[in-house]
């Protein structure tokens, strides 16, 4: 069993910027791949990036590729979404999750074992 939490949502004006975290508890998640969600209000759930524990390479969806950065902390265990440059269309609750293959592009929710509860970022004009 693995344990997400996500923190660090919030609203924000256009133009700025958040740190999401999502902190992991549990089983061994070295060989996990952390990836991040989000689900826009009366939209379908789309994959945003991942990263994995044990290599450097970090994988951004093409709408947010430049403006969002992927990095982690294996001491606290604890992986981190920047999201910069923040426009209303990314008004969204921003989900945590994990699987346990290789990192890649367009990661599917159904492939994720794990999730967070979420953490809800509104971006206003």
């Amino acid at each position: 069993q693995l344990q997400l939490v996500e923190s660090g949502g919030g609203l924000v004006q256009a133009g700025g910027s958040l740190r999401l975290s999502c902190a992991a508890s549990g089983d061994s998640f070295s060989s996990y791949c952390m990836n991040w969600f989000r689900q826009a209000p009366g939209k379908a759930r789309e994959f945003v990036g991942g990263i994995m524990w044990s290599v450097t390479t970090t994988y951004l969806a093409s709408s947010v590729k430049g403006r969002f950065i992927l990095s982690r902390d294996n001491v606290k265990k604890t992986v981190y979404l920047r999201l910069n440059s923040l426009e209303p269309g990314d008004t969204a609750v921003y989900y945590c999750a994990a699987d346990e293959s290789t990192c890649g592009e367009n990661r599917r929710e159904e492939d994720m074992l794990y999730w967070g509860k979420g953490a809800r970022v509104t971006v206003s004009l």
